[in-house]
């Protein structure tokens, strides 16, 4: 398969201006910034399978509609490998740039690669729309019908219709011819020349860009940490640079891990030497043991040969390492009688899943080059439900916990400043009184920021349940995030029910509930959500406006082959709107995960405004992925082309299923390698 060597300014894979038939490493992400003259742009890029990647790009635009203009476009690419290349014949790409936008850079294009003597790389492909600019000729696609002769302007309809997939200009149109070729000079450098067909129409109408020759000519430098560095030479006219950071989810930013090594297994001669004959004091070492490891324990059996706990994780993201720590723990604490160990994972005390580990294999497996694979296929991995049956310690509740630190958070795409932004400090309380049920507040005092200057409004004709969020950034201070009391517990059998009542989230507050059907060896669950809710002040303390509204969904989550998680929800949303949502998530082994959505309601496209249909990526990033010491905590963030009322959700929803979801048996296989960690 024909690797990206180079990246272009479009951040794909390219040579400067055109794109070529290369695709990046599976998985990899890759983030681009590129400047030339008065023109901007920012891309992200997602390998999402071998054969097709995914970019959302920002641009930044001088005097496109006037001498003291800015236009701030957002666009969205996508390019499919349709050949892959072989000793005989190049690789062979379709691909859609700029189909759900404004139409700025909107083009289509079947492109080829071939690679020579692994230096040397050939490009040449056909492109419609942007890249059928000089050397235009009739449209070959005719030969299947008249329709494909013309391509109607670029979003005629202006700003109201940006988001629209412009399936009758696909492919349209003049057609014009395009080439190139790299050549890796070292490991380091490579230079590279194209032939561009643009001729950069709009951006020339003002003069803010002349384009005199179509040659392109560039040299890349290539960093030891993967990253690109490209100065290029452009259209006879303009220098430009293009800076292109590659990462790869897989790999930690501190491979290896910084935390502590697990407790070495004691010999089993020796347990018995070293544990207490009260059982008091048996469950107070244990107790001690597991808090070292960054573990509560809230549950504890004996029966026969077989020891029974129940464990909290408030420290590993991956659910499979709290297990390898709980069973070491168990082995250098139990008797040599105890063969067994049910470890069940809880949340608030609400068991979630449960894996038995027979004591002989953590010995037998310790030093082998395959325990990982080996530990899990020999683990029997079940519910929770038949093993948890009294046995909760009496101190284990009430129990009080809290977080404190800093917050970020982050708007994108507002026209008056692209990027704004607050800064402050954020304390959550929790006091869980019983198992399951628990009171629970989150309060944010912004510092400084950016986000309270907005100054625009929102001309929705929907209830503005999310576009006044200007609003509560300058109208609030301190703030109660939340304040809630809520109740967890388990129903049946692979069921799990949540009720939570109070002030849900920043904008509203109500009741809502959730009920999740959960299998343990099941790839699907549904799960129903139902809530009442009123909006809240624009202070975010403790008023409410005039506004309430029920709202609920059926949701079906499934988890594909191979990394992939697939959700629908389906029903009615905060502006009073029905219709469904549709996710996919990649979920790599370490919980680093990239995704995307879109929302469809019954809200036109018109009365939606700008972007049409709510939409988006979003990304999580496990905070131990950065530092390589245990964290369960995650940095989340949702890029949105624009915040609108239509398809609007509360942010409780699915919380359940995410909850569970993290210590469900058959995702722990996921990070089982951790096991032994």
């Amino acid at each position: 398969m024909a690797r990206a060597q180079s990246v272009s300014t479009y951040g794909t894979p390219g040579l400067l201006d055109i794109p070529t038939a290369e695709m990046f490493d599976d998985g990899t992400l890759v983030f681009t910034g590129a400047g030339f003259r008065n023109t901007g742009r920012a891309t992200m890029t997602f390998q999402m399978l071998p054969w097709v990647h995914g970019s959302f790009r920002y641009a930044v635009l001088d005097r496109l509609d006037g001498p003291d203009s800015t236009r701030y476009d957002r666009s969205f690419d996508v390019h499919f490998r349709l050949r892959e290349e072989s000793r005989s014949g190049p690789a062979i790409v379709m691909g859609l740039r700029d189909f759900g936008g404004t139409g700025i850079y909107a083009a289509e294009y079947f492109v080829a690669t071939k690679t020579f003597q692994d230096r040397f790389k050939l490009t040449g492909g056909i492109g419609w729309g942007r890249m059928a600019g000089r050397g235009a000729f009739s449209n070959p696609l005719s030969v299947f019908g008249d329709r494909f002769d013309t391509r109607n302007n670029a979003n005629a309809g202006g700003i109201s219709e940006t988001g629209q997939l412009d399936f009758g200009n696909w492919f349209h149109g003049d057609a014009a011819l395009f080439g190139g070729a790299i050549w890796q000079y070292s490991d380091r450098l490579t230079f590279l020349a194209e032939y561009s067909p643009d001729l950069y129409t709009q951006e020339s109408t003002n003069d803010n860009f002349r384009v005199k020759s179509p040659f392109n000519f560039g040299a890349q430098y290539r960093f030891r940490n993967g990253s690109q560095l490209t100065a290029s030479y452009l259209y006879g006219t303009t220098l430009g640079v293009t800076y292109s950071y590659f990462i790869d989810p897989r790999k930690t930013v501190a491979p290896g891990g910084q935390g502590a090594a697990p407790p070495p297994l004691v010999p089993e001669d020796q347990v018995a030497l070293t544990r207490p004959r009260n059982e008091a004091d048996i469950r107070d070492q244990l107790q001690t043991a597991l808090e070292q490891e960054g573990l509560r324990l809230v549950y504890l059996s004996e029966s026969g040969d077989t020891v029974g706990v129940g464990v909290e994780n408030n420290t590993y993201g991956q659910a499979a390492q709290a297990l390898g720590r709980t069973a070491r723990v168990l082995a250098n604490e139990q008797p040599p009688q105890a063969e067994y160990f049910d470890i069940a994972l809880m949340s608030s005390g609400v068991p979630l899943s449960a894996v038995r580990v027979n004591r002989s294999d953590l010995y037998e497996l310790e030093h082998d080059p395959d325990n990982a694979w080996r530990s899990f296929a020999r683990a029997e991995i079940s519910d929770t439900i038949p093993l948890i049956q009294g046995g909760i310690i009496s101190d284990a509740y009430p129990h009080f916990s809290y977080r404190f630190g800093p917050y970020l958070n982050l708007s994108f795409f507002d026209p008056d400043d692209p990027v704004r932004y607050e800064i402050g400090a954020a304390l959550g309380l929790d006091y869980t009184l019983t198992p399951g049920f628990t009171l629970s507040t989150g309060l944010r005092q912004p510092i400084i920021g950016t986000l309270d200057d907005s100054t625009r409004v929102s001309d929705s004709v929907l209830p503005h349940v999310r576009s006044d969020w200007a609003i509560y950034a300058r109208e609030s201070n301190l703030r109660i995030e939340h304040l809630t009391a809520e109740y967890l517990w388990r129903p049946a059998e692979n069921f799990y029910a949540r009720t939570t009542l109070g002030y849900l989230e920043t904008m509203f507050g109500g009741l809502s509930t959730e009920l999740l059907w959960y299998p343990t060896d099941s790839r699907l669950a549904l799960g129903i959500e139902a809530n009442y809710v009123a909006q809240r002040d624009f202070d975010v303390l403790f008023g409410f406006q005039d506004y309430k509204v029920a709202t609920g969904h059926v949701s079906a989550y499934y988890d594909l082959p191979g990394d992939y998680h697939a959700q629908i929800d389906a029903g009615r949303y905060l502006a009073g709107d029905y219709g469904a949502t549709f996710s996919l998530d990649r979920e790599f082994n370490n919980g680093f995960k990239v995704g995307a959505f879109f929302t469809l309601t019954d809200v036109s496209f018109e009365d939606f405004g700008e972007g049409s249909f709510d939409k988006g990526i979003r990304l999580e990033i496990p905070v131990s992925w950065l530092t390589g010491r245990p964290s369960r905590n995650k940095i989340s963030q949702t890029i949105r082309p624009v915040l609108r009322d239509g398809g609007a959700r509360l942010n409780v929803r699915n919380r359940l299923y995410g909850v569970t979801r993290e210590a469900r048996a058959q995702q722990l296989s996921r990070g089982w390698g951790r096991f032994w960690r």
